[in-house]
């Protein structure tokens, strides 16, 4: 067993022995007391606003591409990127090749789909910084005067300052990065590092559309608040009434420390006990916080294993019609 392989599994395993300490500190009956409140046209109901989302995911990205007229395989792309993320392991890093898989078997030139891939990720990252700063911005405002924020306060800044330093690498090490992967692999198959040095070209011509960088952006930004709202009609879903704002800025916090825990799979134990920490602070009661949480994974899982079936279905029949193909 390879040392990242088994480093994911210890952090898996760590993590859901957290999550149910957590849960039977709470109380087990009294958390699925809460989720046992969301029938199943409610639950349906939240997976098609998630679907609704990946599609503005989907669309931002057809839009840095220039591809706006292949909105249908780029909404499939973004679909199998997020189940890939949700239901693998090594998550941003194998949903990231899932996606571009999906873009190259629906006829998008390689050089394109990975440029746009780097772009894409770019204009998200961007987004989500702003969303990260209205919440912790509006967490400061909220612990104002008191005594016992200092370790909230602490954590959100930890969150916050992570975040960062990852957009700046991801930004900063685009070119260096690409010239790496292109030596490489032109040691392994002569002439492929000119296809790397064409990705590097193709993602400056990316940068340069100024008018499709603020749409994508826009979009993301959007589609960042509409998580948020997600949540919020999750809580109703579960019998609980707060307002949409507090919501909202519970969300951006939680995404700020899953963005700076990106290694651990799903962020499993570290969302539950971010909830824990910032529930009682906008009137949340523990038991629906992880209520919350629960039901964000089972939302995950209900999309993220179909979907991953069906990939893998559609890319064993390419892969099976790719000798006969090239037989002709």
């Amino acid at each position: 067993m390879g040392g990242a392989r088994f480093a994911v599994i210890a952090a898996t395993v760590i993590g859901l022995a957290i999550t149910l300490w957590l849960l039977a500190q709470v109380g087990f009956g009294a958390v699925f007391g809460i989720v046992g409140r969301v029938g199943a046209p409610g639950f349906l109901a939240y997976v098609a606003l998630t679907v609704a989302i990946l599609a503005v995911l989907g669309g931002a990205h057809a839009i840095i591409a220039g591809r706006a007229d292949r909105l249908a395989a780029f909404f499939w792309s973004r679909t199998t990127r997020e189940a890939a993320t949700d239901v693998l392991p090594f998550a941003q890093f194998g949903g990231i090749v899932v996606a571009a898989r999906s873009l190259t078997a629906h006829g998008l030139p390689a050089r394109l789909t990975w440029a746009s891939l780097v772009a894409d990720q770019t204009s998200e990252l961007a987004a989500q910084l702003v969303y990260t700063l209205y919440g912790v911005a509006a967490l400061a405002l909220v612990l104002q005067g008191r005594a016992d924020g200092g370790n909230l306060a602490w954590l959100a800044l930890v969150g916050l300052g992570a975040s960062i330093a990852i957009i700046l690498v991801f930004v900063l090490a685009q070119r260096p990065m690409l010239a790496l992967a292109g030596r490489i692999a032109g040691t392994m198959l002569p002439g492929s590092d000119t296809a790397f040095a064409n990705v590097a070209d193709d993602l400056a011509g990316l940068y340069h559309r100024r008018g499709a960088l603020v749409a994508s952006f826009l979009l993301h930004l959007a589609a960042w608040v509409g998580s948020g709202a997600g949540a919020w009609f999750g809580l109703r879903l579960l019998g609980v009434d707060l307002a949409v704002g507090d919501v909202i800025i519970v969300e951006s916090l939680i995404f700020t420390l899953r963005t700076a825990a990106f290694l651990v799979p799903g962020a499993i134990g570290l969302q539950e006990g971010a909830y824990l920490l910032l529930a009682p602070l906008f009137g949340l009661p523990p038991e629906a916080a992880l209520a919350l949480s629960l039901l964000k994974r089972a939302r995950d899982l209900a999309l993220g294993v179909p979907v991953m079936i069906a990939w893998q279905l559609l890319e064993g029949r390419r892969l099976a019609a790719a000798p006969t193909d090239a037989a002709r």
